[in-house]
């Protein structure tokens, strides 16, 4: 399974070879991902933590900014320190081991988005039967079986990327390792990978956009019979997640649903999925819902509060 003999490191280029401009890459991304990290934190323990966000939704919001917290790691901090180091080199098992957490990490993403989906139909739709269908047994099978999916994918794109023969030049002109820019540097026939890298991370990039798609356009037909009060809740909460759905998916079927060709900007494409969603995603889930806002403010004015008496 292993054809690579020769290549035992990659050279990562990153995103700016100009020493200012390094100096630029490393003070913005830092920022982004302390605040990436600060932001799904919050969520996660404000979830973990408070008695009023204990529904599904919140359920599978926890494991959404788990999951976001994981897949800007992957990245952003090579990211960082690359940009200030000379040389920005990394081990064929490091990337590797990139590849293979990269698309776990993105792809339980996905899946969760789908459960909050899901898990949005059935309390629009069926609210009579929400609690018997959402109930916390079912959530969590629901959760492992995401898991176990977004595990079998992962295990099939690190087959791929094991089975690429790297003999000649080892410059990835890229911040991080992933198939596309990977396949450049293949010397093999880049015809059939490509294909199967399309038919994987395409195939569910693209069916899970559609899948979201068609039932958000389904719950918000449905909200024609909801009360007005109802519909604008329904409706804000359906909006910050079809934000959320777009921003992700629009940039990885760009990146993974075309030929094997490369585009100036692919780096900056990459980057916004990789890193700038999960920056994001905090900000959506927490200005658009009162409910995460209120028990975050209630969390921590009890925390300070009982450290203030001590």
């Amino acid at each position: 399974m292993w054809q690579n003999i020769s290549v035992t490191e990659f050279i990562l280029l990153g995103l700016a070879q100009e020493p200012m401009k390094k100096k630029m890459v490393f003070v913005i991304f830092f920022i982004f991902y302390v605040g990436t990290m600060i932001g799904n934190l919050l969520i996660i323990v404000t979830i973990k933590f408070s008695r009023t966000l204990q529904s599904p939704m919140y359920y599978f919001l926890f494991y959404l900014s788990l999951a976001d917290s994981c897949f800007s790691t992957t990245t952003a901090p090579r990211l960082i320190v690359d940009s200030l180091s000379a040389q920005r080199t990394i081990s064929y098992n490091e990337c590797m081991t990139q590849v293979f957490a990269l698309h776990l990490f993105g792809c339980m993403e996905i899946f969760v988005l789908i459960l909050m989906a899901v898990d949005r139909y059935v309390a629009i739709c069926k609210p009579l039967h929400y609690s018997t269908i959402m109930r916390r047994q079912v959530c969590t099978t629901l959760i492992i079986l995401a898991w176990i999916g977004s595990f079998i994918h992962s295990i099939a794109q690190i087959i791929l990327a094991l089975r690429m023969p790297f003999c000649g030049p080892n410059l990835i002109d890229h911040y991080c390792c992933d198939l596309q820019p990977l396949l450049e540097l293949a010397c093999m026939d880049k015809y059939m990978i490509n294909l199967l890298m399309v038919s994987n991370s395409g195939a569910i990039c693209s069916s899970s956009f559609v899948i979201l798609m068609i039932s958000y356009i389904v719950i918000l037909h449905s909200l024609r019979n909801h009360s007005a009060e109802g519909r604008k809740k329904a409706l804000s909460t359906c909006t910050s997640h079809i934000i959320v759905v777009i921003l992700f998916f629009g940039p990885c079927i760009f990146i993974y649903t075309r030929p094997p060709t490369t585009f100036p900007m692919d780096k900056m494409v990459t980057v916004f999925y990789t890193i700038g969603t999960p920056f994001l995603n905090p900000i959506i889930y927490t200005l658009r819902n009162a409910e995460v806002k209120n028990a975050m403010r209630k969390l921590w004015y009890i925390k300070i509060t009982t450290e203030s008496k001590r």
